[in-house]
């Protein structure tokens, strides 16, 4: 019986979704040429499909779609004998990811706060009522990295560029978000010292 992925695994591909294929396109495309990079992206990104098919007996949507968006991608850029065209899909998926979450505080249902609850998780009140600047936040965040990706993805070296997929996302990401985790954690403490001045 396969297991299904579980939350770790299912918040670790939203970062690393596409990362192989990339690496891959890096590695070949420096020793033997664009065209030779897409081809080896392209393979491996229909193994990262192909693996999870096999390992869970079903792919995450966030791999379809990151993998799916590879494979267009790479098509066009063999097709134009361009790889700009693979190299853009990282700007597009971080520029749909900032789309998705300022919709979910638009329509009163913070993305991060949602996916949490769905896990059984449990916060605050003070907590909740920070979950909408936090993914309002959040969408900047990953709308200026996709301005980031873009210029990368034209100006920068092959090898800078894969590192900002692979690395610099998600160093970024994890400071921004402790950076979020030490503002949160004031707020609660300075509540607790607020209902400890009411309550003498």
């Amino acid at each position: 019986m396969n297991p299904a992925p579980n939350s770790k695994a299912q918040a670790l591909s939203v970062f690393f979704a596409g990362l192989l294929p990339v690496i891959a396109f890096t590695l070949i495309e420096e020793y033997y040429g664009t065209m030779a990079g897409l081809i080896a992206g392209m393979v491996f990104g229909v193994g990262e499909i192909s693996w999870e098919l096999y390992r869970y007996k079903k792919v995450q949507k966030i791999t379809w779609i990151g993998n799916g968006l590879l494979l267009v991608l790479g098509g066009i850029s063999l097709i134009s004998s361009e790889g700009i065209w693979f190299k853009l899909q990282p700007a597009l998926m971080e520029g749909a990811f900032a789309l998705v979450l300022w919709g979910s505080v638009i329509m009163g249902k913070p993305l991060f706060l949602y996916l949490a609850e769905q896990q059984g998780q449990k916060f605050p009140d003070v907590i909740k009522e920070r979950m909408n600047g936090i993914t309002l936040r959040s969408g900047f965040f990953f709308a200026i990295h996709t301005g980031l990706a873009v210029w990368a993805a034209l100006k920068w070296s092959t090898t800078a560029w894969a590192l900002l997929k692979g690395i610099g996302l998600t160093v970024s990401f994890i400071a921004y978000l402790f950076a979020e985790m030490f503002l949160v954690r004031r707020a609660i403490l300075k509540q607790k010292i607020s209902e400890t001045d009411d309550n003498p």
